[in-house]
C-alpha cells in the first residue's frame, strides 16, 4: 500500500483562506452577482422571459454568498487580489448549477440547468 504524503501544510491552507477572504470584490460585481441569482427567481425584471416557464426554482439567496466566495478563490488561483466580473462567469456555472431546478416544460424541450445558466450569462448586464 502506497504512503500518502501531505503536499501543503495546514498553515499554508489557512494562509490562503486569509488571503481569499481579504480579496477585494468591486460594488459593482456584488450588484452584478445579484443580479444573476434575482434573473433566476424574476427573470422577466431581466429581459428573460423566454426562461419564465422554464425554471422551476431559481438560485436561492445563499447562492449569492457561494458565488462571490467561489470568485474570491479563482481570482486568488489567477494571481490578483480582485474579483472580475470574469471570474463570475469562470466558475458560475459550478456554482450554479445545481441550484437551478428546471420545470417539467425545460425537461420536455430538453432544456438543462447549463442552458439556463448560460443564457444568464449572455444576457444580464456585466459592470
Amino acid at each position: 500500500v502506497p504512503q500518502v504524503r501531505p503536499v501543503v501544510s495546514q498553515k499554508h491552507v489557512l494562509a490562503a483562506q486569509q488571503v481569499c477572504d481579504a480579496i477585494y470584490v468591486d460594488e459593482k460585481v456584488k450588484s452584478y452577482v445579484l443580479d444573476l441569482v434575482f434573473a433566476t427567481r424574476r427573470p422577466d425584471e431581466y429581459r428573460l422571459g423566454k426562461l419564465k416557464g422554464l425554471i422551476q426554482y431559481g438560485a436561492s439567496p445563499r447562492a449569492t454568498i457561494c458565488l462571490v466566495l467561489a470568485a474570491k478563490a479563482y481570482a486568488f488561483l489567477q494571481g490578483r487580489g480582485f474579483v472580475t466580473p470574469e471570474d463570475v462567469k469562470s466558475i458560475g456555472a459550478d456554482v450554479l448549477r445545481h441550484r437551478i431546478l428546471v420545470s417539467y416544460e425545460a425537461e420536455a424541450e430538453n432544456v438543462t440547468s447549463e442552458d439556463i445558466i448560460r443564457t444568464l450569462f449572455e444576457t444580464v448586464e456585466v459592470p
